[in-house]
C-alpha cells in the first residue's frame, strides 16, 4: 500500500513538473513572437522597373557587409538572423523617440568600447597612470547626467584629464627618449667643429655640397627638391627615391621648421646636407623610424621653384665656411 502511494505520489509530482515545464515554455515562445519584428512586407507578384531597381539597391547595399560585420563589428555569422532581427526592429520603430534614444546608446558604445576606449588607454601606455574601464564608463554617465560629485565641471574633468595626459606623455618620452636627445646634442656640437659646416643662431647647421645661383625661394613658394633624410647613426628613413624618379614638391612652409630655414636661404641649383636638431625637427613627436627627441641629417637639392621662368641655375663648387646668416622665420605649422 505505501509503495502504491509513492509511485502515485512521483506520478503527480512529475505531471505539475512537466504542466509547469511546458507553461514556461509556451510562455518563452510567445515572448519571442512578441520581440519578434514582423516580417518584411510580401513582394509584388509583378515588379515594375522601379520596383526591379529599389530591390536591386538593397541587395547592392549588402556589397561589403558581411566582412564589416565579420571583422570590424566582430559579429559572428552563425548569428544573421538577430542581426536581421535587429535591423527590421529599429526599421520599425524609427518614429519612436524613446527607441531611437536606446539605438543611439548601442551605437555609442560600440564606438566607445571598441574604438576611443581602446585609443586612450594606448596613449596612457609605459605612463604612470592607466585608465580604468569602469571608471572611465562611469565618468562618461555621470557626464551625461551632469553629476558634479567627482568634478565640478565638465570642462574641469576635460582640463584635469589633458594636463595630467600631457604629463605622463612628457615623463614617458624623457625616460625612453631623453637619452636620444642628448646623443643628438653630442652628436651637433662635435659636427660644428668642421670647418665647412656653417651654424645658424637657431641650431640648425648645414655644409653646402654644390652652391647653386638661381633665386631663392621665399617661404610661401612651391619648391621641387631631391633628398634624402638619414638619422645621426647613418639610418636612411626617407627619399624622395622611394616616391619616385621625379622631385617632390611641396610649400616651403609646409615642412618641419629646419627645412624651411634651410630652403629659404638656398639658391635654385644647391645642393646641401642639413643638420637638423631636434627642436627644429619632430621633437618630442615619434614619426616612424624617427623616435622623439631625434636629431635628423638631409642631403637636399633644390631643383626648382614652381612658377619661375628664370633661365636654369649654374651651380659652382661649394665656397669654404662664410661667416654666420641671420636664420629665416619658421612658421609655426609643418609637416617634413
Amino acid at each position: 500500500m505505501k509503495h502504491a502511494l509513492y509511485i502515485l505520489a512521483l506520478i503527480l509530482v512529475m505531471s505539475a513538473t512537466f504542466n509547469s515545464a511546458s507553461a514556461q515554455s509556451k510562455k518563452k515562445k510567445k515572448q519571442v513572437v512578441e520581440e519578434t519584428p514582423a516580417e518584411m512586407p510580401a513582394l509584388p507578384s509583378v515588379l515594375s522597373r522601379s520596383d526591379s531597381v529599389s530591390y536591386a539597391a538593397g541587395m547592392n547595399y549588402t556589397i561589403g557587409l558581411i566582412p564589416y560585420l565579420t571583422r570590424q563589428a566582430g559579429i559572428d555569422t552563425t548569428k544573421m538572423d538577430d542581426f536581421i532581427r535587429g535591423f527590421q526592429e529599429y526599421l520599425k520603430r524609427t518614429d519612436d523617440p524613446a527607441f531611437k534614444a536606446y539605438a543611439a546608446g548601442f551605437d555609442i558604445a560600440a564606438q566607445i568600447s571598441n574604438r576611443m576606449l581602446p585609443d586612450v588607454q594606448n596613449r596612457f601606455k609605459d605612463t604612470q597612470d592607466v585608465i580604468n574601464t569602469d571608471l572611465f564608463y562611469h565618468g562618461f554617465v555621470d557626464a551625461l547626467h551632469n553629476d558634479t560629485t567627482v568634478f565640478k565641471t565638465i570642462d574641469g574633468a576635460g582640463a584635469f584629464f589633458q594636463a595630467t595626459l600631457a604629463e605622463d606623455i612628457e615623463l614617458k618620452n624623457e625616460r625612453l627618449y631623453g637619452p636620444n636627445r642628448e646623443a643628438g646634442r653630442a652628436f651637433l656640437a662635435e659636427n660644428a667643429k668642421d670647418t665647412t659646416v656653417k651654424v645658424m643662431p637657431s641650431g640648425l647647421q648645414y655644409k653646402v655640397l654644390t652652391a647653386g645661383t638661381g633665386d631663392i625661394p621665399k617661404a610661401t613658394e612651391t619648391v621641387k627638391v631631391r633628398y634624402e633624410g638619414r638619422l645621426i647613426d647613418g639610418t636612411v628613413f626617407d627619399s624622395s627615391s622611394r616616391h619616385g624618379d621625379a622631385p617632390v614638391s611641396f610649400r616651403a612652409n609646409q615642412v618641419i621648421k629646419g627645412w624651411t630655414e634651410a630652403l629659404t636661404m638656398m639658391p635654385v641649383g644647391s645642393k646641401w646636407t642639413i643638420y637638423i636638431p631636434q627642436e627644429l625637427a619632430y621633437g618630442e613627436k615619434e614619426q616612424g623610424q624617427i623616435k622623439p627627441f631625434s636629431a635628423l641629417i638631409f642631403d637636399v637639392e633644390l631643383v626648382e621653384i614652381d612658377g619661375h621662368t628664370t633661365t636654369p641655375a649654374t651651380t659652382t663648387p661649394a665656397a669654404p665656411a662664410a661667416a654666420k646668416k641671420k636664420p629665416a622665420a619658421a612658421k609655426k605649422k609643418k609637416r617634413k
